[in-house]
């Protein structure tokens, strides 16, 4: 389509004016944007600092933040768009909507979200904490918002759903300062079972790992068809525990064998 001179020059007029009217909601609309933008880094910066003098959770201290940077943020663009002239009812229904339907779609991630949510408020564990859940054991490496990282003991890294390690039953092994490892040593009827158990407490004394506060127990568990049971509980620091636990089992069979007491081949309890 062609056009004259003077067409041209009257939608360059209507443009020129369109855009002096519109200069000042534009500019102060950037205004808002750039003041905004340092506003919230420089609020998350106090938070955070806030925060970590009053000894928070690492893992919450991030959380919150994150929330909030993002809070702040939905907030500032709302308040630009609003201030460019754009309705903002129509937009935070169309939000509103999106929200939902992002919502039903993702109702095993916002699961996860509150499970991590309860994990980061309730405490059962924390990073550096030994635990067994969900079939899984391992050394906590991190909490996350969905997930949390483990480590285990072949040097696999597991993620675990917060949604399903939250409703589950966690075995903290590092919650308490000592822990117990609990044997069971079959005996013979032919063998001397004072002897026995004097030979398998000498074992646990013997150690110096092996605590004497609680005091390890030694005690007839089980009397049955074939043979006596020997219940065989040392305490150790929970540092000390998987040296307690192999010197346990090599030391009592060396000493057992040496004693001549003839024994079937043990069970361990968890």
């Amino acid at each position: 389509m062609n056009m004259n001179p003077d067409q041209v020059s009257s939608y360059l007029t209507k443009f020129i004016e369109v855009l002096v009217d519109y200069s000042p909601k534009l500019i102060s609309a950037f205004i808002i944007l750039f003041v905004g933008i340092y506003a919230i880094r420089l609020i998350n910066r106090i938070i955070t600092k806030v925060m970590v003098k009053r000894n928070l959770d690492p893992t919450l201290t991030r959380f919150l933040s994150d929330i909030l940077i993002w809070a702040l943020r939905i907030l500032l663009f709302v308040t630009v768009i609003d201030k460019l002239g754009i309705g903002t009812s129509s937009f935070v229904a169309i939000l509103g909507a999106m929200g939902l339907a992002v919502g039903l779609s993702l109702q095993g991630s916002l699961s996860n979200f509150a499970g991590g949510m309860l994990i980061i408020v309730f405490k059962p564990f924390k990073v550096g904490d030994t635990i067994e859940a969900q079939g899984i054991a391992g050394t906590v490496v991190e909490i996350q918002i969905f997930v949390t990282k483990m480590l285990m003991g072949n040097n696999q890294t597991v993620f675990v759903p917060n949604g399903a390690l939250s409703n589950g039953t966690i075995i903290n092994y590092s919650m308490q300062g000592e822990r117990r490892a609990d044997f069971t040593f079959s005996v013979s009827y032919e063998s001397d079972i004072k002897k026995a158990k004097e030979v398998l407490l000498g074992v646990l004394n013997s150690n110096p790992k092996v605590l004497k506060n609680p005091a390890p127990e030694v005690f007839v568990k089980n009397l049955t068809a074939n043979s006596v049971d020997f219940a065989v509980r040392p305490w150790a620091k929970k540092g000390d525990y998987g040296s307690v636990f192999s010197d346990t089992l090599e030391n009592c069979k060396i000493a057992l064998d040496e004693a001549g007491i003839s024994f079937q081949p043990f069970t361990i309890e968890k």
